[in-house]
């Protein structure tokens, strides 16, 4: 009698599990595709599924896949900003980027995915998503700072520079992350002391935020 051949276990994967799993598949292709692009086929293909399993857990279809995709991107990115409120605000500052830059490396098809935009699938919805991660890590950045009442000046200046590093983010990627995350990170700490000099010459809260970060250099 031939013995039979073994075939490898199935190992039956719990709610939360295959949830993830699914949404980590759909990142991938959502940050290579465009949304409009990706189907519920290719999404169970890529998970190893079946296409009723994909919407046993999104009834919603494609547009609840994407959007619960970029929450959960998002929701990960929102806690590298979380820094205790002690020592001199520059090096807290360049921890929240080691976080940042490390999830950007990490997961680089989600951050992709995140921050792509001009989707035909894109709604109010998946904006305020993304607008969320930034609204976040302004406040943080803000509360850091220890101004109170931040004027529009200064709000303006940190919100620009949150978008440089999300920019700078996504050139990363594009080029092949180079130069190495610690090199980037002193850049844009650098830059952020730059465009907070630049504000300073127009608005005398900035300025006097920049003279008290100069005591701590």
């Amino acid at each position: 009698m031939t013995p039979q051949a073994s075939t490898p276990a199935y190992r039956r994967l719990g709610v939360e599990e295959r949830r993830s799993q699914l949404l980590e598949a759909a990142l991938s292709l959502f940050a290579h595709r465009a949304p409009e692009d990706v189907s519920l086929d290719d999404v169970a293909e890529a998970a190893g599924v079946s296409r009723p399993l994909v919407y046993r857990y999104f009834p919603g279809g494609k547009q609840q896949l994407y959007e619960a995709a970029l929450r959960s991107a998002a929701d990960e990115l929102r806690t590298c900003f979380d820094e205790p409120h002690e020592g001199p605000l520059l090096p807290r500052l360049s921890r929240a980027l080691d976080r940042y830059l490390a999830f950007v490396d990490q997961h680089d098809a989600g951050f992709s995915a995140l921050l792509q935009g001009g989707s035909v699938v894109e709604t109010s919805r998946t904006t305020a998503i993304v607008d969320g991660v930034r609204r976040a890590a302004a406040e943080h950045i803000i509360s850091h700072l220890g101004v109170a009442g931040p004027g529009p000046r200064l709000r303006m200046t940190v919100r620009m520079w949150i978008t440089a590093v999300e920019a700078a983010s996504l050139i990363w990627l594009d080029e092949d992350k180079q130069p190495p995350p610690d090199e980037l990170r002193d850049w844009l700490v650098e830059q952020f002391v730059a465009v907070l000099a630049v504000t300073a010459r127009r608005d005398a809260q900035t300025d006097a935020l920049v003279r008290a970060l100069a005591m701590d250099l």
